[in-house]
């Protein structure tokens, strides 16, 4: 390229051969960026209050529900002074290798509808469009054993992999599957397919103890399949149920080295064993937190597989990731869909060997047109193809972050897994209600955390729109009922208060009085109005005026409860006598989007007249359905 003013001169003549883009900026020190938080943490405190650097630091290291702590910052010293390859041990970095395809991974769609017809249909419909593998859940809620050859009659078998699962007989699904194939004219070297055996998870879904007597046998009805898997070591069950990162991590393995142990009591290898077993985990939208989950299993896998002295071409862990079903949300679903993208993309960064996309409305109920499922195998497709994310091998290898996080993930889930060991084995450490026991702490914990919106829901209990669009499904079948680990999704309680304003004659109400000027009170009506809104609660509101207005506009709003909403200049000059004369024209409750402090000398007056405080950290469950009480509302 040359300059047109000067022909003879090309323009790069005065471009130096290195560019130093950061060359006129000092480099940072961390007394300084020490010094600069601790300002940040400081703003707005008064003298003798101030925190030092280490107070400010505990405010930014933030803890899973299991314990695990994030640092405000990661530094080279974080991570490991050799990244290692993928594809080989210790397999942080990948079991499989990527050579550049756009199919780096099987997008598989998962199909639980007992309409024969319209599973056929949509399975043929997936695998015309990009799906590349078949999950068929088989029960009494779900597709029926004897159905699976009809599901399957236009599969070309040598192209897709079939995968069983069932949550109440494992046993009549992998046999079912199995006449499919045996059924088959093809060469079984070319046949692919997991029979989803899972005694422990089938023991923690509905009670009792796990019977892994059987194991070799199942092991024996694949041996002429090389491509075949007959054991699948479940994490799913355990993440829906409310484990934490840490549990399912640990829970998933423990399951695995049950079954190693057991298939070698029965004469099989401790190879074969490892060759016969593939991990199911959660993808959820922490997508940092699933990628280190990810690359921490085939660590601690391999770890395992030198102990039980596998090959180490053998010790590879084969992850098929499942997009979380405890993050979906009914209400606003189509905010689903960017968590599954979320979600998805994690897996595939974290190095899954298959994914699953769950439609966006598994929430509702099954699909009930096209749309769906097209988006949620849509998610894979285009993540692989468009955003070319299959065509590398563990992107987020060498990041600080990630590095430091897998690492602490090892640790810890290492740590647990001795426990259970140590108890007797994961089989054991389930019958004995350990595991139950633990999921109640962890449940707990992850409450209070979603109740307070530490933890936030977005489209929930963080910005959540009344009336939101919805969609209609396909009811779910009846099923059985189980007496193992139940699953709750974490949007369910508010989703209650959501119904529970639904079925009011009238629509329940919190009046906003906002004093002064929009500049006074518009950024907490901003942050209080949609914490009413979680539970469907209309906020018709008055925008300044004197006392009289207001209380002219609380009386033609129809309700009891109130929320002030201004800054401390206007609540010194007319909150309380506000407060005061809402509660003589008929307010039950009345609430301040602020702190008391802000009213000055009169703070401890104020609360005493207030009921409560709307303000960051609050109860948001517990002030919802207070506030539905004073109402009136049912439960």
């Amino acid at each position: 390229m040359t300059d047109p003013d000067n022909l003879e001169k090309p323009v790069d003549a005065d471009v130096p051969e290195a560019l130093t883009l950061a060359g006129d900026f000092p480099t940072p020190t961390q007394e300084q960026w020490e010094k600069e938080v601790a300002k940040v943490f400081n703003r707005g405190r008064p003298e003798g209050k101030q925190l030092s650097f280490e107070q400010s630091l505990k405010r930014m290291e933030p803890t899973t529900v299991d314990g695990l702590q994030f640092e405000p910052m990661y530094t080279r010293d974080d991570a490991p002074e050799k990244l290692g390859a993928p594809g080989v041990a210790p397999f942080t970095r990948g079991t499989t290798i990527k050579t550049g395809d756009a199919d780096a991974w099987d997008v598989r769609a998962l199909h639980e509808d007992p309409d024969t017809e319209s599973t056929r249909k949509a399975i043929v419909a997936d695998l015309e469009r990009g799906v590349t593998s078949i999950w068929l859940r088989v029960g009494a809620d779900a597709i029926k054993p004897a159905d699976i050859a009809g599901d399957l009659k236009e599969v070309l078998l040598n192209l897709a992999k079939v995968e069983v699962s069932s949550r109440d007989d494992q046993e009549a699904a992998a046999n079912a599957l199995l006449d499919v194939y045996a059924s088959s004219e093809l060469a079984p070297e070319d046949l692919s397919f997991n029979l989803g055996i899972d005694p422990i998870g089938l023991a923690a879904l509905n009670g009792g103890e796990a019977d892994l007597s059987g194991l070799s046998a199942w092991a024996g009805k694949i041996k002429n399949y090389k491509n075949a898997r007959a054991f699948v070591a479940d994490g799913t069950i355990y993440h829906n149920a409310g484990a934490g990162d840490v549990a399912e991590l640990a829970w998933t393995i423990a399951t695995a080295v049950e079954y190693v142990r057991a298939l070698v009591e029965q004469g099989v290898s401790a190879s074969d064993a490892f060759d016969a077993i593939n991990f199911r985990v959660t993808a959820t939208h922490d997508q940092f937190l699933t990628i280190a989950r990810l690359r921490a299993l085939r660590t601690v896998w391999n770890r395992i597989g030198e102990v039980f002295e596998v090959p180490e071409d053998k010790r590879g862990a084969r992850q098929e990731a499942v997009t979380s079903w405890r993050e979906l949300t009914r209400d606003d679903p189509y905010v689903n869909i960017l968590r599954g993208t979320i979600s998805t993309f994690s897996a595939a960064v974290g190095g899954a060997e298959a994914i699953t996309t769950l439609p966006f409305d598994a929430a509702i109920g099954l699909p009930k047109n096209q749309f769906t499922r097209r988006i949620a195998r849509n998610t894979g497709i285009v993540l692989a193809e468009e955003c070319n994310i299959g065509r590398v091998n563990d992107p987020a290898g060498g990041s600080f972050y990630v590095e430091s996080l897998t690492k602490s993930l090892e640790q810890a889930a290492w740590a647990k897994f001795q426990e259970i060991e140590a108890a007797g084995g994961f089989a054991k450490f389930l019958a004995d209600g350990k595991v139950a026991a633990e999921l109640e702490g962890l449940n707990a914990e992850r409450a209070k955390r979603l109740a307070t919106r530490k933890q936030p829901i977005t489209a929930v209990s963080e910005f959540p729109m009344i009336g939101a669009r919805t969609l209609e499904a396909k009811p779910f079948p009846a099923a059985a009922e189980r007496n193992g680990l139940a699953w709750h999704r974490d949007a369910e309680v508010f989703e209650g208060l959501v119904d529970r304003s639904g079925k009011a004659t009238e629509a329940p109400k919190v009046f906003l009085a906002c004093l002064g000027t929009r500049r006074d009170f518009g950024a907490r009506e901003g942050f209080s109005a949609p914490m009413w809104h979680i539970a469907g609660i209309e906020t018709p509101e008055v925008e300044g005026g004197s006392t009289e207005d207001i209380v002219k506009a609380f009386k033609a709003s129809g309700t009891t409860v109130v929320d002030l909403c201004s800054n401390k200049k206007t609540y010194a000059a007319q909150g309380l006598e506000v407060a005061k004369a809402l509660r003589e024209a008929g307010a039950k409750k009345v609430y301040l989007s602020g702190a008391f402090k802000e009213f000055g000398d009169d703070a401890a007056e104020a609360e005493q007249v207030f009921d409560g405080r709307v303000a960051m950290g609050m109860d948001v469950v517990a002030t919802l359905s207070d506030t539905l009480d004073t109402l009136g509302v049912a439960k």
